[in-house]
Parts: structure tokens; sequence; C-alpha cells
């Protein structure tokens, strides 16, 4: 559908995210993302269900437009590469949360750290 200029341009806000899918931009706390094209695919495809799981699965047909093959991982290595590039923009929030088996949800939560052993001795 083009836009015949009476209607705005969708933008996507999520937490301190803006994402306009029309431009290809992201803006993080004021601040311009770059992205690869599927990284941005993913982050769209995700943002417009943010808060509901989608499937890797379905990820993968949005993004890349065809049916995921059995055994490819390469969606996971975009959402890692993804998820690297937003908690370095904005420290201190989570926004990929993965369910295993089920796939990823997008949600903007504080990150927290992860508790390691923490010995009973002391020092």
């Amino acid at each position: 559908m083009e836009n015949d200029g009476s209607s705005t341009p969708e933008v996507l806000r999520v937490g301190s995210l803006e994402i306009r899918p029309a431009d290809g931009l992201v803006v993080a706390e004021g601040r311009p993302l770059t992205l690869s094209v599927r990284e941005f695919g993913l982050l769209v495809a995700m943002a417009r269900d943010s808060g509901g799981i989608v499937r890797r699965s379905e990820l993968y047909r949005r993004v890349w437009g065809r049916p995921l093959r059995h055994g490819d991982r390469s969606i996971d290595v975009y959402v890692h590469k993804l998820r690297v590039k937003l908690e370095a923009a904005v420290p201190g929030t989570r926004f990929i949360h993965t369910h295993v088996g089920f796939g990823y949800r997008f949600a903007p939560e504080p990150a927290v750290s992860p508790s390691f052993h923490i010995s009973a001795t002391g020092p």
C-alpha cells in the first residue's frame, strides 16, 4: 500500500526505541543505530508483536521470505547480533527474550545481572 500523503508513516515505539520501518531507521535514546538488513527486519517483525512470543519459523518467514529449513541456525545468529547492539545502545535494558522451544519475545525489561556461584565460605 502506497502512502498518498494523507496518512502518517508507521512508527513503532518500544521502550526507548523508535522504529520507522518505511525509512529503515531505528533511534535508541535519540541516537540512530546501524543495523544490517536482516537485523532491521527481525527488529521490526518482533516489535510489531511486542510482548508476544514469535516463533523462530515465523520470524524467518517474515524476514527471509521463505520457510525455515531444518537445522538452519541463521536466525539465532542474527538475533544474537541484534541483542548485542540493542544492549550496547540502551545499557541496563534487555529487549529480546528467548523462550526455549517457543521463540523470541520482544519487550523492554531491566537487565538482570546473572547470579553466579557465591561462595558460602567467603573470601
